[in-house]
């Protein structure tokens, strides 16, 4: 679908127009100002700004928790104002009278809310980690390692994380190579081919970010452990090489063939799209992810092995 954006001009006199802006900054600089406060406080800060990027999921949930706060500020101005100027009448007929008991009944609420059943604060076990290793034919394994032991308590494939929603995977690879064929046959035509891609992918991504933080929460996990996006295209590259020499050993033009063959029929993944989307899930269950390297070669098991053990070895390291 195709989005459209249209800008618009205010035309009015200098004095109007000053007033809008002031209005504008009196009103939103508060909220701007607190939303950038809270964003700096966040135990993954630091690693958003490496990335140059904050989850969206979190920037929504933050905005719209501010918005509710400012809008309840407001009421509460407003009915303050009203209870304050209804003392000074001594002549209130019943109507005005019971809508002063209501709004008074409405102040009391605000100030003294019901409490809400609190959860737990979760507390993971330091020496349990979540590897998450990425690939082309096995999009995402988990491995959860006890690295202190040097124990792998558990492997998860994609079919394991997805369970009965396994089919949309098929669904999203048919869907990705129709799309890349209509798009080839527009490139040739010079005609549009920004075909873009249905939200069917980001509800995948989403399910499989539920189940790696469900099985994280289900081993007490401290920390999930993803790999560096920069990485992802070197990661690719020797994937569809190894599969390559496996296929056509010792004949390079037919490696050559094959390769390029097979990059045209496998799905290609949102890679950042699902970290982000594992991160944000991750944040709302309280706990931690961070960014290592995935080694090159090995089994998708043994990479989401390795790269959880190599990112408490690498912790140990600093502290020395």
């Amino acid at each position: 679908m195709s989005v459209i954006t249209i800008q618009c001009r205010l035309v009015a006199e200098e004095d109007t127009l000053r007033q809008l802006w002031e209005l504008m900054v009196e009103k939103n600089t508060p909220l701007i100002n607190e939303l950038l406060a809270q964003v700096g406080k966040h135990p993954e800060f630091e690693t958003w700004l490496e990335k140059g990027k904050i989850p969206t999921e979190f920037l929504k949930t933050l905005v719209n928790s501010l918005k509710t706060q400012e809008v309840v500020e407001e009421k509460v101005t407003k009915i303050t104002e009203t209870l304050t100027k209804a003392k000074h009448k001594d002549d209130l007929n019943d109507q005005q009278q019971a809508f002063i008991t209501r709004q008074q009944s409405t102040l009391d609420r605000i100030n003294n809310p019901f409490p809400r059943p609190s959860k737990p604060i979760y507390k993971g076990q330091s020496s349990i980690l979540v590897g998450i290793s990425f690939g082309l034919e096995k999009p995402v394994t988990v491995a959860v390692v006890d690295v202190v032991k040097n124990e792998v308590l558990a492997y998860h494939s994609v079919k394991q994380l997805l369970g009965k929603n396994y089919s949309l995977l098929n669904r999203q690879r048919q869907q990705q190579q129709r799309l890349s064929h209509e798009r080839h046959k527009a490139q040739k035509q010079n005609a549009p081919n920004d075909f873009g891609e249905s939200e069917l992918g980001q509800y995948v991504d989403r399910l499989l970010a539920d189940g790696i933080v469900a099985i994280a929460k289900t081993y007490q996990a401290c920390s999930i452990v993803l790999p560096k996006l920069g990485d992802m295209r070197e990661q690719i590259s020797s994937e569809i090489q190894s599969r390559a020499e496996k296929k056509c050993p010792g004949y390079k033009e037919a490696q050559q063939k094959y390769a390029k063959e097979y990059r045209k029929s496998i799905h290609r993944w949102s890679y950042g799209r699902l970290i982000e989307n594992i991160q944000s899930q991750a944040a709302k269950a309280g706990i931690s992810t961070e960014i290592g390297t995935q080694p090159i070669r090995g089994s998708p098991q043994e990479k989401a092995r390795d790269l959880a053990v190599f990112a408490y070895q690498e912790r140990q390291a600093a502290l020395i």
